[in-house]
C-alpha cells in the first residue's frame, strides 16, 4: 500500500544531533537543510585574541576551520553560472507549456563539477520559487535523486518516494508508486526535477529502457523541468535508439571538462585561496602556483578542491597555518589526478 506523503516536519535547527547534519540531499529533509543553510565562514582571529583563548575555546575554534576548509565556499565557475541561466530559462519556458516540455542534460567527465552545478542550479530555483511564494511552506519545487546503477523503473520510481518521504508500507507494484509520486509531485507545486549519475542508465539494456520509459511518465505528468547530469552522457548509451532520439530531441546539453591553463583557471584558484582561514598562510601563493597546480590535477576542478582542502586541514592540525609547495606535495588527491601527475614528471 502507498499512501500520501505526511505533511512536512518543523525543519532542524543547528542545534540538532550531528545525525541530522548528514542527511542525504536525496531525501526531503536534507535537501531543505542543504537549501536553507547558509555557509558559516569563520573569523580569523588575531594573535592577542587567540593568546587569551582557553583550551577548549581553542579546540572549538580549530574546529569550526577545519569544518570550513573540508567544505569552503561555493565558487561560481562559468559552468555554475551557464547552467543556473539555462535551468532559469528553462522553467519559465516550461511553465505553461502543456506538452514536450524542454530538459537540460550535463555531461562532461568526472572531477569536472557537474553535481555541484546541477544543486547550485537547484538551490537557487528553490529560493526564487520560496520568494515567490512566501506563504507556502508545504511546497516542494525541487526534487533531486540519483540513478542507483542497474536501476530498474521501479527502482526510479522508489528513489521518488523516497525523497518525498512517500510511506511503501508494503512491496507496492510500479503503477502504485508512479501514481503516489505523480499526485505529491502536483500538490506540493514541483517545477524541477534533477536526476544525478544518469550516466547508470544505458536504453540498450532493458532496464535502461524501462528507466527511461519511467522518466518520461513522470515527464508528462508533472509539469516541471527536468535536469539530467552524469558522465559523458553522450558516449554512454542514453541517447540511442527512438528513446534516445526522444531525449536528444527534447534536452539541451551544457558539457563539462576541465579548465584550461590560463586567466579562469588563475582566478578560480585565486578565489579558493581568498576562502582560506590560515594563521601563517601568505596570501597569493597559490595564485602563483597556479601551474603547479594545473599539473597536479590536469585542470580539474574536483581534484584542485580536494587538494587545496586537504592541504588546508593538514596545515591546522600540524599547527603550520600555511599551504606551501612542500606541503602540496605531500598530499595525495584522487587516482586519475596521481597517475597524470606521474605521467608528467
Amino acid at each position: 500500500m502507498v499512501t500520501a506523503a505526511p505533511a512536512p516536519a518543523a525543519q532542524p535547527t543547528p542545534h540538532d544531533s550531528t545525525d541530522a547534519e548528514h542527511l542525504q540531499l536525496t531525501t526531503l529533509q536534507g535537501w531543505r537543510r542543504f537549501v536553507q543553510t547558509a555557509p558559516q565562514v569563520p573569523d580569523l582571529l588575531d594573535h592577542g585574541r587567540l593568546a587569551t583563548l582557553t583550551a577548549s575555546q581553542r579546540l572549538a575554534y580549530d574546529e569550526a576551520r577545519l569544518t570550513h576548509h573540508a567544505q569552503l565556499v561555493v565558487i561560481a565557475t562559468a559552468t555554475i553560472r551557464r547552467v543556473t541561466l539555462e535551468g532559469r530559462r528553462l522553467t519559465y519556458l516550461n511553465r505553461h507549456a502543456q506538452t514536450g516540455r524542454c530538459g537540460l542534460i550535463v555531461s562532461g567527465p568526472a572531477r569536472t563539477g557537474k553535481t555541484t552545478a546541477i544543486i547550485q542550479m537547484a538551490k537557487t530555483l528553490e529560493v526564487i520559487h520560496r520568494q515567490r511564494h512566501p506563504y507556502n511552506g508545504g511546497d516542494i519545487p525541487v526534487v533531486y535523486i540519483t540513478a542507483p546503477p542497474a536501476a530498474t523503473g521501479r527502482m526510479i520510481a522508489v528513489e521518488f518516494a523516497r525523497f518525498l518521504g512517500i510511506p511503501l508500507l508494503r512491496k507496492p507494484n510500479i503503477t502504485e508508486v508512479m501514481e503516489a509520486v505523480c499526485g505529491v509531485c502536483l500538490d506540493a507545486r514541483t517545477n524541477l526535477i534533477v536526476v544525478d549519475e544518469i550516466h547508470n542508465i544505458s536504453l540498450t539494456t532493458r532496464n535502461g529502457a524501462e528507466v527511461s520509459d519511467t522518466l518520461k511518465y513522470f515527464a508528462e505528468r508533472i509539469p516541471a523541468t527536468f535536469v539530467y547530469a552524469g558522465i559523458n552522457v553522450e558516449r554512454n548509451g542514453l541517447l540511442s535508439g527512438t528513446r534516445g532520439e526522444q531525449i536528444a530531441g527534447r534536452f539541451g546539453m551544457v558539457p563539462t571538462g576541465p579548465f584550461p591553463l590560463g586567466p579562469d583557471w588563475t582566478a578560480l584558484v585565486s578565489a579558493v585561496e581568498t576562502s582560506l582561514r590560515l594563521h601563517h598562510h601568505t596570501p597569493g601563493t597559490l595564485a602563483h602556483l597556479d601551474r603547479y597546480l594545473h599539473q597536479r590535477t590536469a585542470g580539474m576542478i574536483g581534484s584542485l578542491l580536494r587538494l587545496i582542502r586537504s592541504a588546508a586541514i593538514q596545515a591546522v592540525i600540524d599547527t603550520t597555518e600555511a599551504i606551501t609547495r612542500d606541503s602540496l606535495d605531500t598530499i595525495a588527491v584522487d587516482i586519475a589526478a596521481e597517475a597524470n601527475r606521474r605521467t608528467r614528471r
